[in-house]
């Protein structure tokens, strides 16, 4: 049965929408009807009721007044993409792939409000009195919905009415929906081109799933969206695209979301017993870079950080904290960064473009909320973006007021920056501000600031070497008296 298989897995995956409306129905035929109804909400009651009533409103010979299966159904079908394959990126999806199954990854930089969407229309005629049923496509294949407005049954069709029909909200069936967007990750960019985005829907239990700022590898049905209205016009014969997502997983866990494995609490148990904790875990951020002991013990303390409090009299302080890496070039500023975000389930890594939070979608500011937005080249920021950390920084809000829009979001994170110097060696004789090009006002609101230099001595030059030789060749780090840490080891302690 092997070859058989093969082959149905191949004619799920080219026609996914279809065979999920094939197992939907044979799952209404092996379904048993229920012996007692559950009266959780007045959808139960009615549909109970119409049960009972045995649908005698129902004329045989007319589609419109059967009930449909999808008013009956409390389950929802989903077919997930198989885990060997190897992950899609957006340009990857090409037109060949209409109505397949596909897995992308990417990190979600926008997340619509949960709104209802009919799946099921329930009209009542004032002439006969039938219920009348209008299945509506629940795929949005367009932006559009006609509603019925003259009676379609066969009493109203003998008597020569037209009867009008009256939309009943209560006894229609609705689907949670919710509107999302996915972009490339960085790592995934070819040379020279910017990240590709796309729209994704979420319906059912899969709606809430992702926030933006979100890693995650999403098993969808890859289809065409028609233009309306004057757009359609203009378009012609050509369409938009979407993602119908089938399957959510996520790359990072938040924290009341993770669980431990029994080799990880082995593990901590062991480090428990043999002591000194905080200099094995402070040792295992990055052991593949040479020395910076202090700064990772520092860059330790920024991932546990603080409880965040609020005072009787509605003070708030905040438990966040923030620190700032200075020095020479070369020293391993950005891949300490780089190594923060792996570990932080909600981090975001951004250069002095891009970090500007007053893009409502795509501010790293505000995709970092409650985790850690780390910020490369920190001098280069253009002033309007400083003047936006002032506030993220200080009061952990943002606020806009452009286009007509005033609001307020939240910025609930710990900020870890760096900069090089502005005359390309760090200048001792000269202050921190004059050697970064900051203003104190900003320097000021940094709990640590660490200054790393490239002093030339010979002892310490030829450890590096060594250190980074071994690193090139066994690509792993020197031996630390003990194994370092996984991250998602790292995570469990904080």
């Amino acid at each position: 049965y092997k070859d058989s298989d093969e082959e149905f897995l191949r004619r799920v995956i080219e026609n996914t929408r279809r065979y999920i409306g094939i197992i939907a129905s044979a799952i209404d035929d092996l379904l048993l009807e229920p012996t007692e109804a559950f009266h959780d909400d007045d959808h139960d009651i009615l549909m109970t009721q119409k049960v009972d009533d045995g649908n005698d409103n129902a004329d045989g010979f007319d589609p419109c007044q059967n009930m449909p299966l999808e008013i009956k159904r409390y389950y929802e079908v989903h077919i997930r993409a198989p885990s060997k394959w190897r992950p899609f990126t957006i340009r990857e999806v090409k037109a060949s792939y209409i109505g397949q199954l596909v897995r992308i990854s990417g990190i979600v930089t926008r997340c619509s409000d949960v709104k209802p969407l009919m799946q099921v229309a329930v009209y009542t005629c004032e002439e006969c009195g039938y219920e009348i049923f209008q299945v509506t496509n629940s795929y949005v294949t367009a932006r559009v919905f006609m509603p019925l407005f003259e009676c379609p049954s066969k009493l109203c069709f003998v008597n020569r009415k037209k009867g009008n029909l009256i939309l009943q909200l209560r006894a229609s069936k609705f689907l949670k929906f919710q509107e999302a967007k996915i972009q490339e990750l960085v790592e995934h960019l070819p040379k020279g081109h910017s990240p590709r985005s796309m729209s994704e829907h979420f319906r059912g239990e899969l709606t809430i799933k992702v926030a933006p700022g979100d890693v995650v590898e999403l098993s969808m049905i890859f289809l065409p969206i028609p233009y309306t209205g004057f757009r359609a016009m203009c378009a012609g014969l050509v369409a938009d695209t979407y993602f119908e997502v089938m399957f959510v997983t996520h790359f990072k866990k938040k924290y009341e979301e993770y669980e431990l494995r029994e080799d990880e609490e082995e593990q901590i148990a062991k480090l428990a017993e043999n002591g000194n904790i905080y200099n094995k875990l402070a040792q295992s951020l990055a052991p593949e870079i040479y020395g910076h002991e202090d700064v990772k013990k520092s860059l330790l303390l920024l991932l546990v950080g603080a409880p965040y409090r609020k005072l009787k009299g509605g003070m708030k302080i905040r438990g966040d904290l923030h620190i700032f890496l200075m020095g020479d070039p070369g020293v391993a500023k950005s891949q300490l960064l780089k190594h923060i975000i792996n570990v932080e389930p909600r981090g975001v890594y951004t250069t002095d473009r891009g970090s500007n939070g007053m893009v409502l979608e795509e501010g790293a500011l505000v995709l970092a909320d409650m985790g850690i937005c780390t910020i490369d080249k920190f001098d280069k920021m253009d002033e309007s973006d400083r003047t936006a950390i002032h506030e993220v920084m200080e009061q952990q809000t943002l606020s806009i007021a452009k286009v007509g829009i005033t609001t307020s979001l939240n910025a609930r994170t710990a900020i870890l920056a760096t900069a090089s110097p502005a005359w390309g060696r760090y200048d001792l004789r000269r202050t921190p501000a004059e050697n970064i090009n900051l203003p104190p006002a900003l320097l000021s609101r940094f709990y640590l600031l660490w200054l790393t230099l490239d002093r030339a001595d010979m002892d310490t030059d030829l450890e590096m070497a060594r250190h980074v030789v071994y690193v090139h060749q066994n690509r792993e780090s020197l031996a630390l008296g003990f194994t370092p840490l996984e991250p998602s080891v790292l995570q469990s302690f904080y």
